[in-house]
């Protein structure tokens, strides 16, 4: 009796995220080259913290992946969900399920968070949800979060303090349900007690989103204690330069950025 065929394998899926080879300059007469062929991947459910001292483009990279019209991307491309995007527009990339929190969220006068949330709602998903759908949506993420529910008829990020206005990005985060989260030094400017309710709404979006791609750019050691990315890499002069796990953070909180510059 012939034996039945083995059966093939089921394909890898793609990558959530990939950089390969990028290579990026600013725009203008005078382009000035940052990036100089950074390569990263990101699977699903994976946490990565991108290191680097000023200047080694950090904070370039992540505008580039959001299409930046203020960079431009010479070699290389980008990957989300096995689809090139080099070349998609800022929107398309959110609407597809990108998201960046900003280093510094800017405010914006007149629009409510609720009304600012519900618009971004209906861009990512093509679903209008009527506000009371989303206010109760709002209020239980902003209980989870340690918001005041009084910010979701403020105007967004007007008044609000550093931790306030990085906390709204990680409710923007939560409401969106982006695939890729990148968070551009979400530590900036906050202190320790302030950072750790932002990295427990983090984690708060992980328990509910748990294939959610998460890309970390810092500084700084004290988030990625509350963090607990398991890839760290180290950006110098526009490349990774070395890339392992937790123990390369305390590396570097030990012994700083020389060893690779």
């Amino acid at each position: 009796m012939a034996s039945s065929p083995t059966p093939a394998p089921a394909p890898t899926p793609a990558p959530v995220f990939a950089i390969e080879d990028l290579h990026v300059s600013t725009v203008g007469d005078n382009p000035v080259e940052i990036l100089r062929g950074v390569n990263l991947t990101i699977g699903a459910g994976e946490v990565h913290a991108l290191m680097g001292p000023n200047g080694s483009g950090k904070s370039t990279l992540a505008s580039t992946l959001m299409g930046s019209p203020e960079y431009a991307v010479t070699s290389g491309r980008i990957l989300f969900q096995g689809d090139d995007i080099t070349d998609w527009s800022t929107d398309v990339r959110a609407k597809a399920g990108m998201f960046l929190a900003f280093q510094y969220p800017q405010e914006i006068a007149g629009v409510s968070v609720l009304n600012f949330l519900r618009q971004a709602w209906s861009a990512r998903k093509g679903i209008d949800l009527s506000m009371l759908e989303l206010r109760l949506s709002i209020m239980e993420w902003m209980t989870r979060l340690d918001m005041d529910p009084s910010f979701a008829d403020r105007y967004l990020n007007e008044g609000f303090s550093g931790g306030e206005k990085k906390r709204n990005e990680i409710l923007q985060t939560a409401i969106l349900e982006p695939e890729i989260a990148i968070l551009d030094e979400t530590d900036s400017g906050l202190d320790i007690d302030a950072l750790r309710v932002v990295a427990k709404g983090v984690r708060e979006v992980q328990l509910s989103r748990p294939d959610l791609g998460i890309l970390a750019i810092t500084h700084y050691q004290r988030l990625l204690d509350e963090l607990k990315p398991e890839f760290v890499h180290v950006l110098i002069d526009g490349r990774i330069v070395e890339s392992g796990g937790p123990e390369l953070s305390h590396k570097l909180e030990a012994e700083g950025y020389d060893a690779w510059q």
